[in-house]
């Protein structure tokens, strides 16, 4: 299966060189969880890894020499290849990422007005800089449940409405002359889009009729073109070819309509909104199929990549990194009897010799150190963009890093002549997080914390280095291609 796509494995690695325009269209493609998922699956569909399902049995599908993918909620995915000297017990290698942004999303009943503008209302999701939306050109993007009009079952669809719809806009300097010392407003009501004038709306007593409830029936939510701007819902009932009827209910995200893009007098930044932490995404995905092109038949361990929903507000969800998305399906890779060589309804100690030997590369954008704002860095730890990946340190454990992951990860990086960098929050700063602690409590695998630096962190428009991204795929495809091998020379030391 998998061994028939590596010779098309090495010819599509011949295109590293054009990785920064391949994240360029990545980006753009990927406005939503939803279609970065989408995206990573088309990677993997490509490489011929086949899809597998929670729901149903992997009998006859899960083998050595192969590769494979499982998503959750169709925002968080893992995929893996198997080695052909797959053994219980073995290692397994594994990045981890994360598919959300901090954006806002459209609110259940979002229809608003004031003042003769139709406007939208709209829920911060996570940590963003909020004053960066103002004045954007915005546009939609989501999931869509959607009715047969035949059977009545459900399908979920992906939107991506491409076209700048929404403003919030600043108010003008002459009605507040203090904006350029402070700028404050109220997130409830001063974070309102506009998306068009009242007298332009298409609202109809036709629509009104559609919506509202036949003799007898009876609906225990009101209809989204009661809950929604009916142009907003034709606009998306447009785009995906169907009946505004056919639409039950929508999760849609607003996002930046200026396209992602090459900057700076070099081309040597990434221009877009997402870099944290799409960038991770895009890289593990392209470390996992690069490390195609040695083959699978002297492997002995499982590679493994998985990008997860819902960190940026905790990853406490049901496919975010605190759920039992990566354990759940480690068990049950583990326990397999096509690749454990055990009964399934055996248990003995494999599964922890597995873990106890493995090793997390939690992969999240680390803060690049801004030249306006040189002081709030550690003076002796200041990540620059264009050098390199960063490992992420604390001593109060927000991130996982340690010395014996340090070096491992310092010996893969000289083998792949892939330079690192080091990074310490300053005392009198606040220190984030990622899904690294949370990943190492839950499993008890060894982590350690690294990223592409970044400017502009949870900005609307971030910036990034173009030459990072080559360098974080080197990294990966050789932790991947040789950490079953390496990983006993670190912490298994000869005495």
């Amino acid at each position: 299966m998998l061994r028939l796509q590596l010779r098309k494995a090495c010819a599509m690695s011949d295109h590293k060189a054009n990785y920064p325009h391949e994240f360029v269209k990545f980006l753009n493609a990927c406005p939503t969880p939803y279609h970065a998922v989408h995206e990573i699956k088309k990677h993997f569909d490509e490489y011929g890894f086949k899809e597998l399902s929670e729901r149903h049995s992997w009998d006859g599908v899960l083998t050595r020499g192969g590769g494979f993918y499982v998503t959750r909620n169709d925002s968080s995915i893992l995929a893996f290849t198997v080695g052909c000297q797959w053994a219980p017990g073995n290692p397994i290698a594994i990045t981890g990422a994360h598919t959300d942004s901090p954006v806002l999303k459209i609110k259940p009943v979002s229809k608003r007005s004031s003042e003769g503008y139709a406007q939208v209302g709209v829920e911060c999701y996570g940590g963003g800089i909020w004053h960066s939306w103002f004045d954007a050109d915005l546009s939609i993007a989501g999931r869509v449940m959607v009715k047969d009009q035949k059977t009545s079952n459900v399908r979920s669809m992906l939107v991506d409405l491409k076209q700048p719809l929404l403003k919030i806009p600043t108010l003008a300097i002459h009605l507040d002359r203090d904006v350029n010392q402070k700028f404050e407003f109220d997130r409830e009501n001063q974070l309102l889009p506009v998306a068009g004038l009242e007298s332009q709306s298409s609202e109809s007593s036709k629509s009104c009729e559609q919506a509202a409830p036949q003799e007898g029936e009876f609906f225990s939510i009101k209809a989204v073109v009661e809950r929604h701007h009916r142009d907003l819902v034709d606009l998306v009932a447009e785009e995906l070819g169907i009946e505004v009827t056919q639409i039950e209910d929508f999760e849609l995200t607003l996002y930046d309509h200026k396209p992602a893009c090459l900057g700076g007098l070099h081309r040597e930044f990434v221009f877009s909104g997402r870099l944290d932490n799409l960038t991770s995404c895009f890289t593990s995905m392209h470390g996992l199929t690069e490390a195609l092109k040695t083959g699978l038949e002297k492997e002995c361990g499982i590679r493994m990549m998985v990008c997860f929903d819902h960190e940026e507000i905790g990853s406490s969800s049901a496919q975010g990194a605190d759920s039992n998305f990566l354990p759940a399906i480690l068990e049950r890779i583990l326990r397999f009897p096509a690749i454990s060589d055990k009964s399934g309804s055996q248990h003995d100690s494999s599964l922890q010799m597995s873990v106890a030997r493995s090793f997390f590369l939690s992969s999240d954008v680390a803060h690049a150190v801004h030249p306006n704002y040189a002081n709030k860095y550690e003076s002796k730890h200041k990540p620059a963009i264009g050098q390199g990946p960063v490992i992420k340190v604390n001593a109060n454990q927000r991130y996982m890093t340690n010395s014996p992951g340090l070096v491992l990860v310092k010996h893969i990086a000289e083998r792949a002549k892939v330079p690192l960098q080091l990074f310490v929050v300053a005392n009198n700063s606040p220190c984030g997080s990622t899904i690294g602690p949370i990943i190492a409590s839950k499993t008890g695998i060894k982590t350690l914390d690294l990223g592409n630096p970044i400017l502009s962190m949870h900005s609307i428009r971030e910036t990034g280095g173009s030459d990072d991204l080559e360098w974080q795929i080197k990294l990966f495809c050789e932790f991947f291609e040789t950490y079953s091998t390496y990983e006993s020379k670190v912490y298994e030391p000869s005495t």
